[in-house]
Order: C-alpha cells, then sequence, then structure tokens
C-alpha cells in the first residue's frame, strides 16, 4: 500500500511560481549583504588569516596567563603593534616621502640622472640598452623626458600610486592585527563554527579534514613563506634607514617581493654594500658595521626558514607567488598577502577533492573486484 504523503506529482504553475520567488528573495538577500560586507571583506580576511596564524601562540600566552584569553589577545596585539607597526610605519613613510619627492622634483623639471657606472653594461641581455638609456637621461635630462614623456609620466605616476597603498596598507595591516586580537579572544567558538560551516558544507566525514586542512594551509604559508619574508624585508629595511640609504622603504619593499619569490636578498644588499663604501658619509668602521649587517639581514632567511618553516609548505612556489602578485594587483599592497594565503588553500581544496574523487573510485573498483 502506498502512503499518500510520498505521492510525487508535477510541480503545478503557482508551486514553480511560488519557488521562483524564494529563490529570488534569497538571492536578493545575498546580494544586499555582501554589498553591506564588501568594504570589509579585505580586512577581515587578512584579520582572519592573522587570527589563525597567530592562534597556537595566542593559547601559549594564555596558559602562562591563566587562562585569560581577553588579556592575552591584548597583550599580543600592543606586542605586535610595537614589533612590526612601528619599523612598518617607518619604512612605509620613507618609501612614501621618497617617491613624492621625485614626483615634485619631476613635476618642477629639477630632476637630474647620475651618470652609469660602467657595469651596466655586463648585465645579461639588457645591459647595453639600459646602459644607453641612461647615459642619455643622465646627458640632458629634460630632452629624455620629452622623448619619452608618456612612458616617464606613467612611471612616475604608478610609482607614486605605489607609495600611497603601501601607506594605506600599514594602516590597514595595523587595523587588521586589533580585529585579530579580538578574533582570538573569541578563538575557541569560533573555530567551533567554522567546523559546523565545514561540516555542512562538505559533511561530516570529509568537514573535520577540510577544516584541519585549510588552518593548516593558512598557517604554513602566512608563517612560513609571507612571515619570513616581511621580517626579513623589515630587518633590512631598518638597518637601510640606519644607515642612511636613499629609498630605504623602497628597497624594502624589492626585498619583501624577492623573499616570496625565494630569491636572496643580496641581490638588494650588495649593492646597496657598494653604495655605503663609494657614497656614504661614515667613518671606515661604521661601513664595516653596516656592512656586516646588511649581509646578515640578507641572509636572515637562511635561519628563520628553519625556525619557522618547520612543517614546510605543501602548495606549489608557483602557487604562491601568482596568489601574491594577483592579489597586489586586485587588492593592492595587502593584497600580496591575502592573495597568496587564499590561493594556496584554494589549491589545497581542489586538490583535496581530487583525491577524494580518486580514492572513491579506487574503492569502488576494490570492492567490485571483491564481489566476483
Amino acid at each position: 500500500m502506498n502512503n499518500s504523503n510520498n505521492t510525487e506529482h508535477p510541480l503545478t504553475s503557482a508551486e514553480f511560481v511560488d519557488g521562483l520567488i524564494r529563490v529570488a528573495l534569497l538571492l536578493l538577500l545575498v546580494v544586499l549583504c555582501f554589498q553591506v560586507f564588501s568594504p570589509f571583506l579585505h580586512l577581515m580576511v587578512w584579520a582572519l588569516i592573522l587570527g589563525v596564524t597567530l592562534f597556537p601562540l595566542h593559547q601559549k600566552l594564555a596558559a602562562k596567563l591563566g587562562g585569560k584569553q581577553g588579556s592575552a589577545a591584548t597583550l599580543m596585539t600592543l606586542v605586535g603593534v610595537l614589533l612590526l607597526g612601528a619599523p612598518s610605519v617607518m619604512l612605509g613613510s620613507s618609501m612614501a616621502a621618497y617617491l613624492t619627492e621625485i614626483f615634485d622634483s619631476y613635476q618642477a623639471g629639477t630632476l637630474v640622472m647620475p651618470e652609469p657606472a660602467a657595469s651596466v653594461r655586463d648585465w645579461p641581455v639588457i645591459g647595453d640598452q639600459v646602459h644607453e638609456a641612461w647615459t642619455a637621461a643622465a646627458d640632458d635630462f629634460p630632452a629624455f623626458v620629452e622623448a619619452n614623456r608618456a612612458a616617464v609620466e606613467s612611471a612616475v605616476s604608478k610609482g607614486l600610486a605605489v607609495a600611497r597603498s603601501t601607506a594605506g596598507g600599514v594602516v590597514f595591516f595595523i587595523g587588521a592585527l586589533v580585529v585579530a586580537g579580538i578574533m582570538m579572544a573569541y578563538g575557541r567558538s569560533g573555530s567551533g563554527a567554522m567546523l559546523n560551516i565545514f561540516n555542512r558544507v562538505a559533511g561530516p566525514v570529509h568537514g573535520p579534514n577540510m577544516h584541519s586542512l585549510v588552518t593548516m594551509t593558512t598557517r604554513s604559508v602566512a608563517v612560513g613563506v609571507l612571515g619570513v619574508a616581511v621580517i626579513q624585508s623589515l630587518l633590512s629595511g631598518v638597518v637601510f634607514l640606519l644607515a642612511g640609504v636613499p629609498a630605504a622603504g623602497l628597497l624594502a619593499l624589492v626585498i619583501l617581493f624577492l623573499a616570496i619569490m625565494q630569491l636572496p636578498g643580496l641581490l638588494v644588499g650588495i649593492p646597496v654594500i657598494l653604495w655605503i663604501w663609494n657614497n656614504g658619509d661614515a667613518s671606515t668602521g661604521m661601513n664595516v658595521v653596516w656592512t656586516v649587517l646588511v649581509l646578515l639581514t640578507g641572509l636572515a632567511d637562511n635561519i628563520l626558514k628553519p625556525v619557522l618553516l618547520g612543517r614546510g609548505v605543501d602548495a606549489p612556489m608557483p602557487v604562491i607567488l601568482i596568489g601574491a602578485l594577483g592579489g597586489m594587483v586586485s587588492s593592492g599592497f595587502v593584497g600580496l598577502f591575502t592573495g597568496a594565503v587564499v590561493l594556496a588553500v584554494g589549491y589545497q581544496l581542489f586538490m583535496q577533492w581530487v583525491d577524494n574523487a580518486r580514492q572513491q573510485a579506487v574503492d569502488t573498483a576494490g570492492e567490485a573486484g571483491t564481489d566476483e
């Protein structure tokens, strides 16, 4: 005997319209919620990355403070602002001031170029072209600018935009660190809520694995790659600033890119050492001190990686690099960090999905062979 409650029947036009209206209202609510939340999206993503990354350290500190989650989060936030925020503000201000000075000199027509070194010709592939263009600019800069006005104005404008973006990124980072501190204070309940979300999306079997995968990938990339890059660039930038090297903030940004691309910071450090000895106004003893410090900061990644990269980074380096560059193009300076983490997490989730499908196929084939 069939149960009348389970009897299927074609949708009537009224039921179809009713369902369509419900879906449309739901989509409208989602769109409205996204529009309200979108101004804070990048801040919350960056804060979430910092919170997830620093949460184990926060728990250790809270245990020493008698389990006081709020006090531990407050202390970590203050220390983070002092240790990272202060040098970032100094270097960001230095870079912004340097690029703004170049822009003002260009506008006033007083910008001059020094003569290129003979070694520029030895640069691979582009050495002769760079030396020729550099010499033309040094001999008669106004004529060089007039001949290449569009390219020069574009480069100067982009440099000024980078300075503004970097200065804003520093303020943004401090704000994200404060929000991350609030997240860590409620970290246990937040982690449980995220686990419930993953269970709802992927099911109770794969949900915990997905939650663990996202957490470990975020910490691995944020600490092992971006953390090393930020620490090395800040240390190098502070040394450059104290040594009186021009454009210290800009050079620190270059080292940041090199560190993310897993290239040695000495690519910038060696030219800086040559500048210190040839153009610096310090004594020989101080030049030796600055040289040693530049070498140490240029090699700092060799010390930091074994300490911070203990678990290893599962995502391939091209994925991290593409995420960093793409994030910076789409979201500015802060996207350099959030893009790398988000793309690495997406890559890991996709590969986990592929592996699960392959494992299911293997299990199905094994069961079929057993039945035979």
